[in-house]
């Protein structure tokens, strides 16, 4: 339910009162820099709102299609995730970043990520592949991974990659004795004296 005439105007009187607080503040390099913060806020805001206005009046789209270019928007979908109002959930926007970089990842890197799981705001990836064996490949591929992932979802508190690289199979040596020879073979053995 949308807050009423009346809520907004009790809003609005509370802010002007902590507004008046902040100017009768007797210390000036504590009054200017909460001054400048709310200021940062105002901007980031504003800019913000001209964002959506701006995005709507592009649009030859409604409704949802809408949202989905909000949510696309590096701004707009900051704020919305401040407030925990993004469109699309966590999980999805971590699939979805991890489908884009997974071709990238498998060309330079020979390697793979998958999602196992989120919960209680961790997600857990798990990196497959060759990384050459070098531990300076894989820490780079995981700051790769990470950056990938707090981009899309900043809103996630914790972020655990768990490596399973596969091992070179390596071939086990066969010795082919063709049976022409291996008959030969055992009739020497069978010929030599016994000592």
């Amino acid at each position: 339910m949308q807050p009423g005439i009346q809520e907004h105007q009790q809003r609005a009187a509370h802010i002007e009162s902590l507004l008046q607080e902040i100017s009768a503040l007797p210390d000036p390099a504590l009054r200017a820099t909460t001054e400048e913060l709310i200021q940062a806020l105002l901007d980031l805001y504003g800019e913000g709102l001209a964002r959506i206005l701006a995005l709507t009046a592009q649009a030859t789209v409604s409704g949802q299609e809408l949202i989905d270019q909000f949510a696309n928007d590096d701004l707009v979908s900051s704020l919305l995730l401040l407030h925990g109002l993004h469109p699309v959930d966590m999980e999805t926007r971590i699939r979805l970043a991890l489908d884009t970089m997974r071709p990238s990842l498998n060309k330079a890197y020979g390697s793979n990520v998958e999602l196992i799981s989120i919960a209680d705001g961790i997600a857990h990836l798990r990196l497959t592949g060759n990384s050459h064996g070098c531990s300076a490949s894989t820490s780079t591929l995981k700051t790769t991974i990470e950056q990938a992932i707090t981009q899309a979802a900043p809103d996630l508190e914790e972020l655990h990659i768990e490596e399973s690289v596969e091992q070179p199979k390596t071939a086990i040596p066969v010795k082919f004795v063709p049976p022409r020879r291996r008959k030969e073979k055992e009739q020497s053995h069978a010929s030599l004296p016994s000592s």
